[in-house]
């Protein structure tokens, strides 16, 4: 039987007022490449079809995505993709994903500079 003293359990040893370290480096994530505005949270809705307030807290770090939410926001969110890859521990993927990143951005430079040069 369970104390009548208490009203709620305690959370595994941690204290109430501790963000989830993943939490917080996707908060960081979302607002490196978003930005902090109200648009950021209507492009997030768009992503993952979430609650302003679900997505408001994430932007705060006080929660983070989970399961579906979480898939969405990497499909959408290279920063959050990139983020996830190094908390895995996968250097040679988070490598090649960013060599392929480059790459993209490259090509695209170049199609530019040919239209420049054409013009």
């Amino acid at each position: 039987m369970l104390p009548k003293k208490s009203k709620s359990f305690p959370r595994n040893g941690s204290r109430r007022n501790e963000r989830p370290r993943l939490a917080v480096e996707i908060s960081k994530a979302l607002q490196a490449e978003l930005g902090g505005t109200h648009r950021t949270v209507k492009t997030i809705m768009r992503w993952t079809c979430a609650s302003e307030r679900t997505i408001k807290n994430w932007l705060d770090g006080r929660h983070g995505p989970s399961g579906e939410h979480l898939i969405e926001v990497i499909r959408n969110s290279d920063e959050v993709y990139f983020l996830v890859l190094r908390l895995a521990g996968r250097e040679q993927a988070l490598a090649m994903a960013r060599v392929a990143e480059l790459r993209a951005r490259l090509v695209s430079a170049l199609a530019e500079i040919d239209q420049l040069l054409q013009g």
